[in-house]
């Protein structure tokens, strides 16, 4: 019988463990004071990991906190639940969330990306929402380099095997590479799914004596520390934390996805967490902490899959596939006969309490007595404003003068260059490694703007993107990451949708790095602005800092995830060209803005200058003019105009259909030099094709909503001809387009 804390089986603890776990010295005092005492081995391991940065957010909370968090269709706003949840109608709503798997995936990449699809996949059916789809947005050093190689395909296996074999469709992404992920790849995975609005479920815990279960798989010694292993910085020792790194089995995740939106349907559930980072003790804390109760755990009950484990390795296990469930007294031999047919464990593990406190014990022993509240975030856990400082690099920078680049000597051989960019050209090699059709739903696949996902038994369609371009946040924070909102919005409007809501994922270096945390306090900044101006409100998502080696720190990359809605499924709207014949508008206007460029980088070898301004006023009334436009049905294709330039872009649109390759004879105005107008990167821009019997009434739209625009060709035959400085044939551009990388994959 347990009657005090008791440690006689586990090490002493003093200032040093706690610092050889990731604490300082004010943390490891603070802990002193919430208990009263000197932690035990196990509460110092469980306060570790809930006070990470992964689990605390205490370089970011409070930043995080003024970013917008409400809206006219937000049901389940940042922070509240696992994901955020959003109105579409018909009494439905989208739950989404993305999240990194950064650190994990730098040292074991297989198993690293899939753990990342399954445990944001968890988060969106504990809400009692089905997944529907999955997204990711993937960055590597360069292809050139054989580790590289590795890591991408390690990667892009780990998210294709788990998510194939788990029956959910992997529908849109994207993949960059730069040499400032060369140490430190970037893995964000997104996953969405639907439920009815009166179906979803909290993670909360409450109601004295109900028991509380863990149901799933059996609990090992694999990923414990992975959320301090998260929380710091990658170095050569980072191999020896592959133990850190979770192992999944997406089957094992389909029949717990089955079991679990069946017995909420069936109301007898109080509420149910995934266990994810920090496991147990992040599961049980959380929940407490949301209900205002309290629980008693015996991890004598739990099912173990390795002899010897130690209450702090069980309490910090990040096994798999395992969920904690709070269930209504009484319901407790239907929950277990439903997870006994689904052939999963289910064990009740402890009952909630009206203390507020976490009660752990094992073999006889009382081994944590923690007040939940002083454990989460938004409770006990610390909360830092960093110090900050612009770097000195953005000035260098913003003196780069651009006129005294030398002009390419055949603006041809320049832009296939470009165009041959990894960064450019079809990821057909990723995504064909994925089952983009699994469920039937996929209207639009990989490969055009957004994906597109029909909603079963409604005429409506979710569009869902993810994006940034990390070169402009890294010349420019608060530009660059507005950029990233409002191309997202770009996105799922040239597909025909509304745009919803954002969750994001913000991969940064070290936050104690006063120039880093400058980037961070920008880019929050920046998307704070966007969002509130595009009424798109932020449902939460996942912050990863220390994402550098010794050797540099990765572009800022605040990845934005954005669902959009098509009212109307006849409005569904794709990037290429579609008939011979049909006019070419580019709308928005060209300012030749070379900053941060694909083009200065590849031609030029060089990252300099400042972004490419964002005039949101601008970009709104681009998104109307396109969305009233597709109403009416005036618009055959439409592809917004990023990396790479008009140039790019038009071959895109000349190539993208595999099916049916399509040219395009265009004239287009030179401004200074043919190389900054053709390459410019230029923001609020899209290339819209039409049928020519829409010329007068797509004009008059335009005219009427004051749109600038500039009719600049017809499409037709089988040759791109740009100018008198560009005629390609588009066999030639589809091959680099749909070749390139599987080329460089299979040296």
């Amino acid at each position: 019988m347990t009657k005090q804390i008791l440690t006689k089986h586990e090490p002493t603890v003093n200032l040093q463990s706690a610092i050889e776990h990731g604490l300082n010295e004010e943390e490891y005092g603070r802990i002193k004071k919430i208990l009263g005492r000197t932690p035990t081995f196990t509460e110092l391991g469980i306060f570790s990991v809930m006070w990470s940065e992964h689990c605390s957010y205490k370089n970011s909370i409070a930043l995080l906190k003024t970013l917008p968090r409400t809206g006219s269709r937000l049901l389940v706003g940042a922070g509240e639940e696992n994901a955020g949840l959003v109105d579409i109608g018909d009494d439905l709503a989208v739950a989404f969330k993305i999240e990194s798997h950064n650190h994990p995936s730098a040292v074991e990449p297989y198993q690293g990306a899939a753990t990342g699809v399954g445990g944001i996949m968890r988060d969106i059916f504990t809400m009692g929402a089905r997944p529907i789809a999955s997204l990711n947005s993937l960055r590597f050093g360069s292809l050139e380099d054989p580790r590289t190689r590795y890591l991408f395909d390690g990667v892009v296996r780990g998210i294709g095997d788990y998510g194939n074999s788990f029956g959910v469709p992997t529908v849109a992404g994207e993949v960059y590479f730069d040499e400032s992920y060369q140490d430190n790849p970037l893995v964000n995975a997104m996953a969405v799914g639907l439920v009815k609005k009166d179906r979803f479920i909290s993670a909360t815990a409450k109601g004295k004596g109900n028991p509380v279960m863990i149901v799933g798989s059996s609990t090992g010694r694999d990923g414990i520390h992975g959320a301090t292993f998260a929380s710091e910085e990658i170095s050569e020792k980072s191999e020896s934390k592959r133990p850190s790194v979770q192992v999944g089995d997406p089957f094992t995740e389909k029949l717990l996805l089955e079991a679990s939106l069946e017995i909420i349907r069936n109301d007898w559930l109080i509420g149910i967490q995934d266990m994810g980072a920090a496991g147990i003790s992040c599961s049980t804390s959380e929940m407490c902490a949301k209900g205002k109760s309290g629980m008693k755990i015996n991890l004598d009950k739990v099912p173990l899959r390795e002899k010897g484990m130690t209450a702090y390795e069980i309490m910090l296990s990040e096994s798999q596939e395992r969920m904690l469930c709070v269930v209504k007294k009484g319901f407790e031999d239907q929950v277990k006969k439903i997870f006994e047919k689904w052939d999963l464990n289910c064990e009740i593990i402890g009952e909630v309490t009206d203390d507020g406190i976490l009660h752990i014990s094992y073999e006889d022993e009382l081994k944590a007595k923690i007040p939940a509240f002083e454990l989460v975030l938004g409770g006990g856990a610390p909360v830092y404003y960093r110090e900050f400082k612009r770097p000195n690099y953005m000035d260098k920078f913003r003196k780069f003068n651009f006129a005294e680049l030398p002009e390419p000597g055949n603006i041809q051989e320049a832009f296939l260059k470009v165009f041959s960019s990894p960064n450019i050209v079809s990821k057909k090699w990723v995504y064909e490694q994925y089952d983009s059709m699994v469920r039937t739903n996929t209207v639009v696949g990989p490969g055009c703007d957004s994906a597109v996902i029909y909603i079963k038994d409604t005429n409506k369609a979710l569009a869902v993107k993810t994006d940034c371009n990390s070169r402009y946040v890294y010349l420019n924070p608060k530009e660059g990451a507005k950029i990233a909102v409002a191309e997202s919005a770009r996105n799922i409007v040239c597909s025909g949708g509304i745009p919803l809501a954002i969750t994001n994922c913000l991969n940064f270096g070290n936050p104690y790095k006063p120039e880093i945390y400058w980037q961070f306090k920008e880019a929050i900044e920046g998307m704070g602005e966007a969002c509130r101006f595009f009424d798109t409100p932020v449902t939460g998502g996942n912050v990863s800092f220390y994402n550098e080696s010794p050797n540099t720190a990765v572009y800022p990359t605040p990845t934005i995830g954005m669902v959009g809605l098509i009212e109307d499924l006849k409005h569904i709207t794709t990037s290429f060209f579609k008939n011979n014949g049909n006019l070419i508008y580019i709308l928005g206007e060209n300012f030749e803005e070379m900053g941060g460029s694909e083009y200065l980088k590849i031609i030029h070898k060089k990252v300099a200058g400042d972004s490419p301004k964002i005039n949101l006023k601008k970009e709104k009334l681009l998104h109307d003019s396109l969305l009233e436009s597709i109403g009416k049905g005036l618009i055959n294709s439409a592809h917004d105009i990023s990396e790479g330039g008009i140039v790019c872009a038009l071959s895109e649109c000349c190539v993208m259909n595999e099916e049916q390759f399509i040219g395009a004879e265009v004239n287009i105005s030179v401004k200074t030099r043919n190389d900054f107008t053709y390459f410019s990167e230029s923001q609020s821009r899209v290339i819209v094709s039409i049928n020519p019997n829409n010329r007068e009434e797509f004009e008059k739209l335009l005219k009427t909503k004051k749109q600038p625009f500039t009719l600049i060709g017809k499409t037709g035959g089988n040759i791109l001809k740009l100018n008198d400085d560009i005629s390609l044939h588009v066999d030639t551009l589809g091959d680099i387009y749909f070749n390139t990388i599987s080329r460089i994959m299979n040296v």
